[in-house]
């Protein structure tokens, strides 16, 4: 188990000076929706790959929406004391009222996004099956088939798709302000 590191604690280390590194693990538009200021996105899936991006001298504190995601970063570093979780993550920071920068309008990460396309193409394909529509049933197995082909070599084609969807697209209104404790 990680060590934890209330919301609490980690703002009255920020505001006395201490600067320990803040990675974020969720996805890049989950961290574009709101991210605690000065954390740099790390997102799960790339962690590994990066491993060597981390300041581990000035500690480190890994942040999520809710705090599982985190700890399980944690716990592919092993018990190094430097590395802490943000109990609660950027759910607790907000709920204490904390700042967070937000450099996109609120978008459903593009997992979500697949998640709940494919849940709902699969539901409408069965209903239709067992409504009598016997070629429905080929729609749910394609869609299946996918998100087994997708998962086993990580390319998901209905995440490209959905990636192109214009409410997935930047808009001219998001940029994200320079914040100086954000340093090299």
């Amino acid at each position: 188990m990680s060590k934890m590191v209330s919301v609490a604690e980690l703002s009255g280390e920020i505001g006395g000076g201490r600067r320990p590194q803040m990675i974020d693990v969720r996805t890049a538009s989950e961290y574009a929706s709101g991210h605690i200021p000065c954390t740099v996105n790390i997102p799960m899936d790339q962690f590994e790959a990066r491993r060597k991006d981390l300041r581990l001298e000035d500690g480190v504190v890994l942040v999520c929406k809710a705090g599982s995601r985190a700890q399980m970063v944690a716990g592919w570093l092993g018990s190094n004391a430097a590395v802490r979780v943000l109990e609660g993550g950027t759910d607790a920071w907000t709920r204490d009222g904390l700042e967070v920068v937000t450099s996109a309008k609120t978008r459903w990460s593009l997992e979500r996004q697949v998640r709940l396309a494919a849940g709902l193409l699969v539901l409408a394909a069965t209903v239709l099956a067992v409504s009598g529509v016997h070629g429905a049933i080929w729609l749910a197995m394609f869609v299946g088939a996918g998100l087994t082909f997708a998962g086993a070599t990580d390319f998901c084609m209905m995440g490209i798709l959905l990636a192109r969807m214009p409410w997935n697209q930047a808009r001219a209104d998001c940029t994200e302000t320079a914040n100086p404790c954000c340093g090299p």
